[in-house]
């Protein structure tokens, strides 16, 4: 990295010397580059194809449907199964990481090659389960690894790396559809360009994740905690059970932050689904149908939409380095809260837009609140937590994820068609409005009895 973009990222910090080196932040969260940018892919890229492959846009809630249950089912047995793990060599959650990422690639690189809509939803679950995998035990490593006083740099580091990864994928996405030589289309309707993204992603993903596990070092339990190990009995449903009594005794904080994420996870699913179809309806006029995938004109619409992907995650990458000197200075939940406004309010305005380069800027504060849901509201937790829990109540946060986004696969389909008139750009002025009561739901729950308090 220049040294200029180092001096800077240092100043934001707000300090010269760090406990914990900038390059350590930077390595233990490369990982996430990698698990971001596959995401990415599926953001900008898996429901295009699924249209392609010859899915109607009512049919996208359900067909998405992998994302949510992974992460309900693997996440928190992840964490469980990581806490009372450990590896003389690998360490307690490396082995995860690895697992998810042979996962994750292997998905990757056979993604393009499918020739069914069901081909493609099946290996759509194994990528999810790989990449939630790997994505738990990455929140409890930093957690872990990092002391109290420098976690708020840890997690901004990997909110940084959800950007740039993502960002790097729809680039990748944008510049490839504008290659003449990768613009023909193979037997099962898909683009060449498309199998070179999904190959550079399958890539990425093992490779970041090895060089973070090469780089980092994990902090060895104690001899206790290795004897209280070897004695304890497990038997298959013992990870469940973890999960369940971590939930009964689960601190009151946590059951604030779930119904804050019902509306915040429900509104970027629907986001992530119909961005696309918006983008075709308002900036190429396309006319709305189940057709919308077969006009001359549909893979602009996906390419700038992975233009305005990339963009908001470019705002993301340098927001979060930002909101390492703002949350020093203002309480995590007014940071979150305000992102989460700006959300609103920007996608309100791209449901209307029909100027390519107002969407540029109406997608700003998408990328502001991304920034601030891929870091602030661990800060606004992690203190209540136990510190031998992390790795099962980083799971149970993800749970509170993935149940909104569950809800919205089984639930918006029928709004879509029956209540907003299967129009694309209502969808996403739906998702504005579910925004601004996130925004609310924050200054409400998570103010705090002593105003002395900054979390």
């Amino acid at each position: 990295m220049p040294g200029l973009i180092m001096t800077l990222i240092y100043n934001m910090m707000g300090n010269k010397q760090l406990p914990i080196s900038f390059w350590q932040l930077w390595n233990m969260n490369f990982g996430f580059l990698g698990i971001q940018y596959s995401f990415g892919l599926q953001q900008t890229a898996v429901n295009p194809i699924y249209m392609l492959l010859g899915a109607n846009p009512d049919e996208l809630p359900i067909l998405n449907l992998a994302g949510p249950m992974t992460g309900l089912l693997v996440q928190p047995i992840i964490g469980a199964l990581s806490d009372r793990t450990w590896h003389p060599r690998l360490g307690r959650r490396k082995p995860y990481f690895l697992i998810g990422a042979i996962m994750c690639s292997l998905a990757l690189f056979a993604f393009p090659f499918s020739s069914s809509i069901w081909m493609a939803a099946g290996l759509l679950w194994i990528l999810d389960a790989g990449n939630n995998t790997a994505m738990e035990p990455y929140r409890a490593f930093v957690a872990d690894v990092l002391p109290v006083e420098d976690q708020r740099r840890g997690f901004l580091i990997q909110s940084f790396f959800t950007g740039f990864g993502i960002t790097l994928a729809n680039l990748c996405l944008y510049f490839l559809q504008k290659s003449k030589f990768l613009s023909n289309t193979t037997s099962n309707g898909l683009p060449y360009w498309v199998y070179v993204a999904f190959i550079v992603g399958g890539i990425t993903s093992i490779t970041t994740i090895l060089w973070a596990m090469y780089k980092t070092k994990e902090n060895p339990p104690s001899e206790e905690e290795l004897d209280s190990m070897s004695k304890e009995k497990s038997t298959f449903f013992t990870p469940l059970i973890v999960v369940l009594h971590a939930i009964k005794d689960m601190p009151k904080i946590l059951w604030k932050l779930a119904f804050l994420y019902l509306f915040q996870w429900y509104a970027l699913f629907i986001y992530w689904q119909f961005s696309s179809l918006s983008v075709a309806q308002t900036i190429y006029n396309i006319p709305i149908g189940p057709h919308m995938n077969q006009h001359a004109d549909f893979a602009k619409a996906v390419s700038f939409t992975g233009l305005l992907n990339a963009s908001y995650n470019i705002i993301t990458f340098i927001v979060a380095l930002l909101l390492m000197k703002v949350l020093s200075k203002f309480a995590a939940y007014k940071v979150h809260s305000f992102a989460l406004a700006l959300a609103a309010i920007g996608l309100f305005q791209f449901s209307q837009t029909h100027n390519s380069n107002l969407q540029l800027v109406n997608i700003v504060g998408l990328g502001i609140a991304w920034a601030s849901i891929m870091g602030v509201p661990y800060l606004m937790v992690v203190k209540e937590l136990p510190r031998e829990k992390y790795g099962v109540y980083m799971g149970i946060i993800n749970m509170m994820i993935v149940v909104p986004m569950l809800i919205e696969t089984v639930s918006f389909g029928a709004i879509y068609k029956h209540v907003l008139g299967s129009i694309p750009s209502r969808a996403i002025a739906f998702a504005a409005t579910l925004f601004l009561i996130a925004s609310i739901l924050s200054m409400l729950l998570f103010k705090p009895r002593n105003h002395t308090s900054t979390t």
